[in-house]
């Protein structure tokens, strides 16, 4: 009898990674949890993500995107209805580069980290770059994506990579 692939247990290499993702699920302490996303989100998936990220903020993890439309405005919105301090928001560019709503926003975060640095790149190499600094700091990534959403794909195969826990959600 032949078991299906499913069925199969992870090669050895994964086991370690297997056992610190349960450990991390089953850990009752507080994570550093980010959320990354597209600026082009369906009206209902922005209520789910903002619901996700102030349920999460009032369970006390810190939670940590970027700024722009879309998920990360409203997971910022989220958080800062419940605690400003769990929340840091890593910018790919300068504040200038932003949008006057988005600095509007983001004038009440706290822990706002920019990269004037970045200001020369194109906005989707200056946005891969903050996507691999913000998973760097956290234990989980939580996206929000399209199947077609190419950075964020990416992003999380990085964060896979690196053995943090990823939950992926597609909006198509």
């Amino acid at each position: 009898m032949s078991l299906s692939r499913s069925m199969d247990l992870p090669s050895l290499g994964r086991v370690d990674t297997l056992a610190q993702e349960l450990a991390l699920l089953q850990d009752k302490g507080k994570r550093r949890i980010a959320f990354l996303g597209s600026r082009h989100v369906p009206v209902v998936a922005i209520h789910l993500v903002e619901l996700i990220a102030r349920s999460l903020a009032q369970e006390g993890h810190s939670l940590i995107t970027s700024g722009s439309q879309g998920v990360n405005a409203a997971v910022i919105r989220a958080v800062l209805e419940v605690d400003s301090s769990l929340l840091t928001v890593l910018l790919p560019q300068s504040l200038e580069r932003q949008t006057p709503e988005i600095r509007d926003q983001l004038s009440n975060v706290l822990h706002l980290i920019e990269k004037p640095d970045n200001d020369e790149l194109s906005l989707p190499m200056a946005s891969s770059l903050c996507n691999q600094e913000i998973i760097s700091r956290c234990d989980q990534l939580i996206c929000f994506a399209f199947h077609d959403s190419e950075t964020l794909l990416s992003s999380c195969n990085n964060a896979e990579e690196m053995g943090k826990i990823v939950s992926l959600l597609f909006f198509d």
